[in-house]
Parts: structure tokens; sequence; C-alpha cells
């Protein structure tokens, strides 16, 4: 019930500040003690669901060239499949699934610099 809650609040403060759910709720999954490879996938799913509603957004606006859009979205799809495999075949040959929460910890820290940089600059 507790779980429930925070989840509900991450999802708020989460469309309040325009991110995806998956930066607020991928580091509750993991104090939740929930397995690494159920969080990432899914604030994976949570991201694409965002992100893919965003950018459906501004092709039909026009902002963004529907060929623009059509490359960016093949190369997502490339990276996603490679990192996905290279992920598998590390926790395969290791058995550990701390890259996953390394990664998920190296995102969410590039996207605070990010943000930090933009409000200062």
């Amino acid at each position: 019930r507790l779980y429930g809650a925070w989840t509900l609040l991450a999802g708020v403060v989460a469309g309040l500040v325009g991110i995806g759910g998956g930066m607020v709720l991928g580091p509750l999954m993991l104090a939740m003690n929930i397995d690494p490879r159920v969080s990432t996938a899914t604030t994976g799913t949570m991201v694409l669901l965002t992100s893919s509603t965003v950018a459906a957004m501004a092709v039909a606006g026009g902002d963004v060239p529907v060929t623009y859009a059509l490359h960016f979205a093949s190369t997502c799809l490339a990276g996603a499949y490679a990192g996905r495999a290279a992920a598998e075949a590390h926790v395969g040959r290791t058995g550990r699934a701390s890259v996953l929460v390394g990664a998920l910890a190296a995102v969410g820290c590039a996207a605070s610099a990010g943000c930090a940089a933009m409000m200062v600059g």
C-alpha cells in the first residue's frame, strides 16, 4: 500500500516536471528491492511510451520533418537492440545484473547534469 502511494507521487512529479516516469520510478523500484532486470524493463517501457508520444506530437505538429524522425527512430532502435544484446551477454557471462543498475544510475546522472546545465545556461 505504501509503495502504491510512492508510485503515484512519482508519477505526478514526473508529469509535472516533464520527464519520463522511468527516471523517477527506476531508483524507487531498486530501493524496493525489485529485480534490476524488472526495474530496467519497466523504466524502459515507460520511457518508450513517453518519448514516442512526444515524437509523434512533434511530427504531427510539423515541428520535425518526418525524414528526420524516421532517421533518429531507426538509429535509436538499432542502439537499443545493441545495448540489450550487450547487457544480456554480460549478465549471461557473469550472472550479475549490476551492470543494469550502473547503466540506470549513469543515465540518471547524465539527465540531471543536462537539466542543471540547461537551467544555468
